[in-house]
């Protein structure tokens, strides 16, 4: 790749896709899209499911979530016997803040890039016990020394029972220095959760290295794993002190068993999930990561100047490995949640174009993917025509 083009494309990577090609899709970040070697190792299940349902969920199906998890556990840097399967990172909030359970006189502390589901969690969970919820403002793209000093600053020992921080936040993509925000609150013995949603697959990450309480991340997104696959691991210190969401048959097993047995839930998502790294690493995990970053970067500054932007007006608050890139809106467009979300609507519609916007810090921001089924031209068809799109909203 030159110093302004777009990366090469990985051979046949846009075949593994069943996208619709009517549609230029640049929001991976949200809800991921499936090879169709995953798709089909999750229909193999789903058949065998149906097959006969008594012997699917009646024999042997904890050892397969052992061993699925075992794996999933592995490729990230986690303790396998420390970790469990949950649907989604905001399902693993809401069980932290049960287990952890902030009385009336604790706090709660989030950055203010919190992801908006983990803030209604930690908001719900202290109007039920009287603790209060506190944020602290951390500026887009500040250095990692800023970003300790701001959030160290606002620890409250004591009473901060505790710190909810993103490693890679969602609306803005900016990447936290985890490891130091970690070693900043333990040693106010303040306990961490660390939302990793948009790291596995997209990021290299030793979660263990990270010494976090407790750890989050996504597999559905970057990971290419079906849809309701995350996985949660917890300190050794909080394991016994896990108190899940749902008292099901694996209740007296303890953590890890007792959160993943939830029933008759589809566990054929989170054991579909192998195949999503098995196709990553088929594609070359480096060359995927290495083309997303580069592709999400030219996007961001292809779309940055055909709205008037200077380099320097377009955050890299991610870093180079980052697939994801914000690009700031006009003044005055979506500066609230519904606004995003009526824009982002009206671009898809207008232009066939999925993108992510979202309110942050009282301007709108376009959220840009790069993933291996995106080509170039898809970011200049909407550099071409998103220009007049917004002119016109604006003149309204």
């Amino acid at each position: 790749m030159s110093a302004d083009g777009p990366p090469r494309s990985i051979s046949g990577a846009r075949l593994l896709f069943t996208l619709d090609p009517a549609v230029s899709y640049l929001n991976h970040g949200s809800f991921g899209a499936l090879p169709i070697g995953v798709q089909r190792a999750q229909q193999r299940l789903r058949d065998e499911v149906e097959a006969n349902p008594l012997r699917f969920f009646g024999t042997g199906l904890m050892d397969r979530i052992v061993h699925t998890r075992r794996h999933l556990a592995m490729f990230l840097g986690a303790d396998p016997e420390g970790s469990a399967l949950v649907p989604n990172t905001t399902a693993a909030v809401s069980l932290v803040l049960q287990s952890v359970r902030p009385g009336s006189t604790d706090e709660v502390l989030l950055t203010d890039h919190a992801y908006g589901a983990v803030a209604m969690a930690v908001r719900r969970q202290c109007r039920r016990t009287g603790a209060s919820a506190r944020t602290v403002a951390v500026p887009i793209g500040a250095p990692p020394a800023e970003v300790v000093s701001r959030i160290r600053a606002a620890l409250r020992p004591g009473r901060t029972k505790l710190l909810v921080v993103d490693q890679l936040a969602s609306a803005t993509a900016m990447l936290f220095p985890v490891r130091e925000i970690v070693a900043a609150a333990q040693a106010h013995d303040i306990p961490v959760m660390v939302d990793g949603a948009h790291v596995p697959g997209m990021l290299p990450v030793d979660v263990s290295a990270i010494g976090a309480d407790f750890w989050v991340g996504n597999l559905h997104k970057w990971g290419w794993a079906p849809r309701g696959t995350a996985l949660l691991h917890v300190a050794p210190e909080w394991r016994r002190r896990i108190d899940p969401l749902v008292v099901s048959w694996e209740q007296d097993q303890g953590f890890p068993l007792s959160v993943e047995f939830q029933g008759t839930i589809d566990y054929t998502t989170w054991l579909a999930a192998p195949a999503g790294i098995y196709a990553l690493r088929t594609l070359g995990l480096e060359a995927v990561r290495e083309h997303n970053a580069a592709l999400a970067s030219y996007g961001q500054r292809v779309v940055g100047e055909a709205l008037g932007l200077a380099p320097a007006d377009l955050p890299d608050p991610g870093g180079p490995g980052v697939a994801m890139r914000v690009v700031p809106l006009p003044p005055g467009l979506a500066t609230t949640a519904p606004e995003a979300q009526a824009l982002r609507l009206h671009i898809a519609d207008k232009l066939a174009v999925e993108t992510a916007v979202n309110a942050w810090g009282g301007r709108g921001w376009l959220r840009l993917s790069g993933q291996v089924y995106n080509r170039p031209e898809e970011y200049h068809h909407l550099a071409d025509h998103l220009p007049a799109l917004l002119s016109e909203l604006q003149n309204r």
